[in-house]
């Protein structure tokens, strides 16, 4: 519906407007094919370029666009690896040209939050790669950090658990127990509330439904 759409852009516009106050580099994007060809524009040959665990990445096709040109792609989701191998790829990822990862939420505020349970895409993100780059459609966008932690508890977390077919209590139910399972995914928590001064962070928004 357009009107639905208007209010998400309006959503998205002080989305920004809040990341630019917090010296992020933020863009909004009206479609798939220009914000592909945005984060595209930053590749360079040789670049050895690291990838987070994300969907939203995956469902914009970027990583079989890179397949196509002269760089290496750090990506541990490829099939068939050992736990080692896995753990040795998201290693490199921490010293990567360009990392490039979604978000669990992104406040009105301005603030990037995401929850993990190993941490090697908050490291990512905060510091270590040369050019970090989070896309993001209009559904991870929420009011205050409060928000997004509610939002990764009982909506994102449950699905994942539920998508990686873990034994956990939030794949059954749908919702947070805060449980102490081995297999917990929510571990360590990010917020960040201003540019890290060492690292260079665009942030990309669109006016759709991307990820979980």
């Amino acid at each position: 519906m357009e009107i639905r759409k208007w209010h998400n852009e309006k959503l998205i516009q002080r989305t920004l407007k809040s990341l630019a106050s917090n010296f992020f580099d933020a863009e909004s994007f009206s479609d798939r094919d220009s914000l592909v060809d945005k984060v595209l524009s930053h590749v360079k040959s040789g670049m050895k370029i690291g990838f987070g665990g994300s969907l939203t990445v995956r469902d914009l096709g970027i990583i079989e666009r890179l397949k196509n040109e002269d760089v290496l792609v750090l990506d541990h989701w490829k099939p068939g690896l050992s736990k080692d191998e896995i753990s040795g790829i998201r290693f490199r990822q921490l010293t990567s040209d360009l990392f490039i990862s979604s978000a669990n939420a992104i406040t009105e505020k301005g603030e990037i939050v995401n929850v993990d349970g190993s941490g090697n895409r908050t490291n990512s993100i905060t510091y270590g790669p040369k050019k970090v780059i989070i896309i993001a459609g209009y559904n991870k966008i929420v009011p205050d950090v409060n928000a997004a932690l509610e939002r990764v508890k009982n909506v994102a977390a449950p699905m994942n658990a539920k998508r990686l077919n873990l034994p956990l209590p939030c794949a059954e139910t749908g919702r947070c127990h805060d449980c102490k399972s081995e297999a917990r995914i929510c571990r360590i928590i990010s917020i960040i509330q201003r540019k890290p001064n060492a690292t260079d962070i665009s942030v990309y928004l669109i006016n759709e439904e991307l990820g979980l």
